[in-house]
């Protein structure tokens, strides 16, 4: 299992930032090999993913979200991998984003890929493709302020 930390600061406000990451189905316009998100209900998700020319699919729960502070979540099939992304003021048009993810590699490719650092590098770049997103955007492109509790 490997952990994965990525941190970038966006010149929106925290709300902005929060309000663009909780619209799951836009996540193939920033994030590299994500081809679809489909947002089942408020927790459930289905994910497309093309990398290195192969195709998966997986579901994943979200365990967690507080508008303006975190989205949790953890895989139910495919890779094993869960995570959080939490929002930051930084000052009323700054938000530092960090995405902290546990992910098991699987396969031959994939460890060795994660040994190389690639999956650093693709999360690092997910973040940065955020923050132009948004930065040029100027805006969300929708909101869900719903608030999802800890299981207990």
């Amino acid at each position: 299992m490997s952990t994965i930390t990525e941190t970038v600061d966006v010149e929106v406000p925290v709300t902005t930032a929060y309000n663009q990451w909780t619209q799951f189905e836009s996540f193939p316009e920033f994030m590299e090999g994500v081809e679809r998100i489909s947002q089942l209900d408020d927790t459930h998700l289905h994910w497309v993913t093309k990398v290195g020319g192969q195709t998966r699919e997986f579901d994943a729960t979200i365990t967690e979200q507080h508008p303006d502070e975190r989205v949790a979540w953890k895989s139910d099939s495919g890779p094993t991998h869960a995570g959080v992304v939490t929002f930051h003021r930084l000052n009323d048009a700054t938000t530092r984003v960090t995405a902290q993810m546990d992910v098991d590699p699987e396969g031959f490719v994939e460890n060795v890929a994660d040994k190389l650092g690639v999956l650093n590098h693709r999360v690092k770049g997910d973040l940065r493709r955020f923050k132009e997103f948004i930065e040029h955007r100027g805006g969300e492109t929708g909101a869900w302020r719903g608030d999802v509790e800890r299981p207990s």
